[in-house]
C-alpha cells in the first residue's frame, strides 16, 4: 500500500519536512517512490509549503492513503484528502 507522509529533514530544533509517496512498510526516513513537495513549519505563513498538487491528486486517485498530518496540510491548500477516484460533476 502506498501512503503519503512527511519525511523529517533539517537539523535539531529546526525541522524541515518533505512530502513523499512511500510504501507503508518503509521507515519514516526511508526509501521514497516520489517526492511531492516540502513543508517548513518555521517559515512565514506564505512560504511554509510548496506541494505538487497535480501529483498529489494522482496518488490520491490511485488509492494512496494520506497520514493525518498530511490530511490537515492538504485541507489548508483546499485539496480534498480522501483517496479514490474523484467524481467530476459537469453542469
Amino acid at each position: 500500500m502506498v501512503v503519503i507522509r512527511l519525511k523529517r529533514m533539517g537539523r535539531r530544533h529546526r525541522p524541515f519536512y518533505r512530502l513523499n509517496a512511500m510504501d507503508k512498510r518503509a521507515p519514516r526516513d526511508g526509501r521514497v517512490i516520489e517526492e511531492l513537495g516540502w513543508f517548513d513549519p518555521m517559515a512565514k505563513d506564505d512560504q511554509q509549503m510548496k506541494f505538487k498538487v497535480d501529483r498529489i491528486d494522482y496518488w490520491l486517485s490511485v488509492g494512496a492513503q494520506p497520514s493525518d498530518t498530511v490530511k490537515s496540510l492538504l485541507r489548508r491548500l483546499d485539496v480534498d484528502p480522501t483517496p479514490g477516484k474523484k467524481l467530476t460533476t459537469s453542469a
